[in-house]
């Protein structure tokens, strides 16, 4: 009866050190869940430009083939997104873990925490700063043309 009353206290402190992980965890699902959105608003758009392909005239298919290479590239860089930002999150997971077992077996894996906490935020800062890659291309290649855009100048 004694031994699960020390381990009580024990088991409450760690779940209060692994409060914040879990925060974190919870932010990357929300990350994970915007870029999947993206990803698969990237590849519908793909899939409809090759669905249209065949029945283009020359001059819209070479600007189809343009923009498809563009959805090309966001997909792999919303890929890579999600593939680095799935990294972290199972990174913080190994970190909840050895914060348990660290405090159960009475161990020290300070070092291996830091290291894997360490690895998380890098793993989240790639995988961010390619989010911040594919919103960059998108709003820099797909605008509307010129052409079809009245003149802003004869309007004022």
């Amino acid at each position: 009866m004694e031994d699960s009353f020390a381990t009580g206290p024990t088991v409450a402190r760690i779940i209060q050190l692994a409060v914040a992980p879990v925060f974190l965890l919870a932010g990357i699902g929300s990350i994970l869940n915007v870029l999947t959105a993206r990803l698969a608003r990237v590849i519908d758009r793909a899939r409809g430009l090759e669905a249209l392909l065949p029945g283009l005239d020359d001059g819209e298919r070479d600007r189809t083939l343009v923009e498809l290479k563009v959805l090309d590239r966001r997909m792999a860089s919303a890929h890579w997104a999600i593939g680095f930002s799935t990294a972290s999150a199972l990174l913080v997971c190994l970190v909840v873990v050895l914060l348990f077992l660290a405090d159960l077996t009475h161990r020290s894996y300070a070092r291996s925490i830091a290291a894997l906490f360490i690895l998380a935020m890098a793993s989240i800062t790639v995988g961010l700063s390619l989010f911040l890659y594919e919103i960059n291309v998108a709003t820099r290649t797909l605008r509307v043309r010129r052409e079809l855009l009245p003149d802003r100048r004869k309007s004022r």
